[in-house]
């Protein structure tokens, strides 16, 4: 069955950076789209900040990461990335990895991903 899960979480200062990692297995993964999903706390707004393609030449990103954040993958190993840079208060959230339907970017959507993993808290406090 399709796992995704995540690691790198933790708490780290402001203006710190965090790289995140997905490990993905139990579907071809260079046959879809990849993105990162944030939610501060439960109830709150869950955001797509990033998404890349299956073969991981086409990203996009939220405003509020947009050159902060990099998204990354490397299908040799079925691993998907998100290095964090310059992190703010405002970046604490948990952080899911989410399988996009189909290999491109338009095919992740917040409302209807096909997996989720089970989530990563990145707290960013002094």
């Amino acid at each position: 069955q399709v796992q995704l899960v995540e690691s790198g979480g933790g708490l780290v200062q402001p203006g710190g950076s965090l790289r995140l990692s997905c490990a993905a297995s139990g579907f071809t993964f260079s046959m879809n789209a990849m993105s990162w999903v944030r939610q501060e706390a439960p109830g709150k707004t869950l955001e797509r900040i990033a998404s890349i393609n299956g073969a991981g030449l086409d990203r996009d990103y939220e405003d509020s990461v947009e050159g902060r954040f990099t998204i990354s993958r490397d299908n040799a190993k079925n691993m998907m990335y998100l290095d964090m840079t310059t992190l703010k208060p405002a970046d604490t959230a948990t952080y899911w990895c989410a399988r996009c339907h189909g290999p491109h970017t338009w095919g992740c959507s917040i409302n209807d991903f096909a997996n989720w993993g089970q989530g990563t808290r990145v707290t960013v406090n002094s």
